[in-house]
């Protein structure tokens, strides 16, 4: 195990995470007197709200996901450095990172912990095969094949039932992502794709919002849900309440209603945006503290300024904090991090004690979702309101956020061809990004990998069982084995 020494005598920070609660407690850093090492699984900042565009065609990943070291190669009290930690020892001041099946230890005198959440699927894991989520960039680009591959094989089958199979995208939560997603898919099909397939129409395609709940967009409350939900079915999206998913596999999924009855929705293309839970190290954590606790959800039930306890040089912010009132949105996260960094820099420079921190307070600056191009909902504080306007105040809120200026330079660009015209500047899709989670997973049990691989790709209406994309990946796959 390789130790990494600090060169500098001065305060050490470690952060974890590069998201919104990571990359803003960095630069709020930027001019304290300090060694900043960010440590980040991933290389680039994603700016998640926008990754279902990327998923639909309308913007690139390079838009939304600007390299970590080009973002902060300004700032030169910060190191960034990659890997995945899989240790936190807060009593020696340590954290384990992987890179690469080798071990690092970097020394911290403070730590923000920012690693925000994933997918949940409520204990049924093994739903992520056949529904992908929408958390990383390899959700948006594995979905947009999915979606892009879907009318390929429309186009190629005879038979009806398997026609309607791939016509038909479920979406599983109605809430922000769910919402935007669905209405996004159903814009591809009536407006992108129409006319470009010969053999099907994809106007005719079936796009299903399924929620467990009773509303869509339940926590923006009755009327912004209602007024989504009332875009949504005029765009042609069957909205489906009170009904719970019970099992997904290849073919579709198995619904639960209200009455206890159930039914099934054959579907080639579903993806799952119903839940969310805490990564692994809010367990760790847990572990490593006497006195510290996750919720339901795997978030660590933080003290009033942010800490663990019996810890307060250890901060939790973002999607990995439980503090009541405080959704997991980019707000949260960006609050925490800057109140934690705040922190760090006055007691780095003696102006202020760890008793003399003030309870963290986070101030709502709102909610917004957009429903359709020229459509969206938005409630700040007791201000609600849908439409154009909500729609323009979603747009300058997101180009606000995202970080670069040629990243919103050619944001505007191309939400301006893809709102304003029909078409979208992001529609490459390949069968590698559908098949390669399977590849991963094909190092534990190959038989079982293939397998569900044959039954992702479909049925070919000619009855041998094999897709044409089947039969490349099976050619591949013989080519990789020679």
């Amino acid at each position: 195990m390789n130790a990494e020494k600090s060169v500098a005598q001065r305060h050490r920070v470690v952060v974890i995470g590069s998201g919104f609660g990571g990359l803003f407690a960095c630069k709020q850093l930027r001019k304290a007197d300090v060694d900043i090492t960010l440590i980040s699984k991933t290389s680039t900042h994603l700016f998640q709200p926008l990754l279902y565009q990327v998923a639909t065609g309308i913007l690139s990943t390079g838009e939304i996901a600007p390299a970590t070291r080009i973002v902060l190669r300004q700032q030169q009290n910060v190191r960034v450095v990659m890997g995945e930690v899989t240790d936190i020892d807060v009593d020696n001041g340590t954290v384990t990172s992987r890179l690469l099946n080798q071990d690092y230890v970097t020394p911290f005198d403070s730590l923000i912990v920012a690693t925000g959440a994933q997918q949940s699927y409520f204990g049924n894991d093994h739903f992520a095969t056949y529904a992908p989520g929408m958390k990383t960039i390899d959700d948006a680009l594995e979905l947009r094949a999915r979606i892009l591959g879907s009318f390929e094989e429309a186009e190629l089958a005879t038979d009806p039932e398997v026609r309607d199979r791939f016509m038909t995208f479920v979406v599983v939560g109605a809430g922000p992502t769910g919402v935007e997603l669905a209405g996004q898919i159903a814009e591809l099909a009536d407006r992108t794709l129409e006319g470009s397939f010969r053999n099907i129409d994809t106007r005719d395609a079936r796009v299903i919002l399924v929620e467990g709940a009773g509303a869509v967009l339940a926590p923006m409350g009755p009327k912004l849900g209602g007024k989504a939900q009332q875009r949504l079915e005029k765009m042609g999206v069957e909205i489906q309440l009170n009904a719970m998913v019970t099992n997904v596999d290849a073919r579709g999924v198995t619904i639960k209603d209200q009455d206890g009855s159930e039914r099934r929705i054959e579907s080639a293309c579903k993806v799952w945006s119903a839940g969310v839970q805490a990564s692994g190290l809010g367990k760790i954590l847990a572990d490593r503290s006497k006195g510290t606790e996750v919720d339901r959800a795997g978030r660590v039930i933080v003290e009033p300024d942010l800490t663990i306890k019996g810890y307060p040089n250890v901060f939790v912010v973002g999607d990995l904090m439980s503090v009541p009132g405080v959704p997991g949105q980019a707000q949260g996260a960006i609050q925490g991090g800057t109140y934690a960094a705040k922190a760090i820099k006055a007691e780095a420079a003696g102006k202020q004690t760890v008793a003399d921190r003030k309870p963290f307070k986070y101030f709502d600056k709102g909610s917004m979702a957009t429903v359709s191009r020229f459509s969206a909902v938005c409630q700040v504080g007791k201000l609600e309101f849908s439409g154009f306007f909500a729609w323009l105040a979603w747009l300058g809120l997101h180009l606000w956020y995202l970080v670069g200026f040629r990243s919103r330079f050619v944001t505007v660009l191309e939400w301006f061809v893809s709102f304003l015209g029909r078409h979208r500047g992001q529609m490459a899709a390949t069968e590698q990004w559908v098949f390669a989670r399977l590849a991963l997973e094909a190092l534990d049990d190959p038989a079982e990998a293939r397998q569900l691989a044959k039954q992702i790709g479909g049925e070919s209406s000619s009855g041998n069982g094999k897709s044409v994309a089947n039969a490349e990946a099976g050619k591949s796959s013989q080519q990789r084995a020679g």
